[in-house]
């Protein structure tokens, strides 16, 4: 895949006059190149509209141009990635629906559907999809809760997909949410579906997920924003829970690291020392905590 014609180089200011931080996880610049969208905040040669594309499969964003690279983040079948330059085999850009930044491979992304059909997302668990409208019927292909797609209409139990390699297979309706998510969805309930999945740094699905990765995909779904790192998450709240009062639902954070509150004592989280997605209890996790000579205790906040 090569970049297209819209996606040109534009002469930028010398002089920069910055609003405020900038977090280079979610804002595209490097020393030559930049977002559009950030002129007149850095001072770069250029700057690049980003054109959408969409990812083909699910695909690691990593942190350099090189397959080798550590992952930052993943991209799930369907999710939009927004480009901004392209060399070695990789797009630079960022994910449209949380704007982190990071590099993906170009051979798994396509151009973003025109189709008018409708858009949904998978969820609330992984999904099957059939060559033809039958729970019976062979199954082409397993789509991680999360995955973006577009449908049409079938019968009372099925939609048809719509565009991309999936065109014309099914998908049974109990596995389709609306496109921005569902917000009767219990989060913490998604969340719980994780349970036994492999730890994977970077990870944003079943097959492997890091502890941020489970917080912002079970939000996701539920149609509740969020953002991608750990004190992003942490830092867009503001309800500070005092200790004894914790509830369900409610993010217990260390520097480096987040987990979900089940009730004041039991904690869901992934995490690389089970390497898994696993409930324990908070002690347990405390204990840890201090013994790796970090804070012991988590700072508490409710979404």
């Amino acid at each position: 895949m090569s970049l297209p014609r819209t996606l040109s180089r534009i002469s930028g200011p010398r002089d920069a006059q910055p609003l405020g931080p900038l977090d280079p996880r979610e804002h595209a610049w490097r020393d030559d190149l930049a977002d559009i969208a950030l002129a007149g905040r850095v001072a770069v040669p250029h700057y690049a509209r980003p054109v959408e594309f969409r990812a083909l499969r699910q695909t690691p964003v990593l942190s350099a141009d090189r397959s080798s690279a550590v992952a930052v983040s993943e991209l799930l079948p369907g999710e939009r990635f927004a480009v901004l330059d392209s060399g070695h085999g990789h797009a630079w850009g960022f994910s449209v629906a949380d704007h982190y930044v990071g590099h993906v491979a170009l051979d798994a992304l396509g151009p973003v559907d025109s189709s008018t059909a409708t858009e949904g997302l998978i969820g609330p668990g992984d999904a099957l999809l059939f060559r033809e409208p039958g729970i019976k019927a062979e199954v082409a292909a397993t789509l991680p809760l999360g995955s973006r797609l577009h449908w049409q209409e079938y019968d009372e139990r099925f939609v048809r997909i719509v565009g991309g390699a999936m065109d014309g297979l099914f998908l049974h309706r109990r596995h389709l949410l609306p496109a921005d998510g569902d917000p009767t969805l219990d989060w913490v309930e998604v969340a719980l579906r994780f349970v036994g999945a492999p730890y994977r740094w970077g990870g944003r699905s079943r097959s492997g997920i890091d502890c941020s990765g489970l917080v912002q995909v079970s939000r996701q779904l539920a149609g509740l924003p969020c953002r991608r790192d750990t004190d992003m998450q942490f830092a867009g709240l503001t309800e500070d829970v005092p200790q004894g009062e914790a509830r369900r639902g409610d993010l217990a954070w260390w520097p480096g690291h987040i987990g979900i509150l089940l009730d004041r004592d039991t904690l869901l989280h992934a995490n690389a020392h089970w390497m898994a997605c696993r409930i324990e209890p908070l002690a347990d996790v405390v204990a840890r905590a201090g013994a790796g000579g970090g804070p012991a205790e988590p700072r508490v906040r409710r979404p």
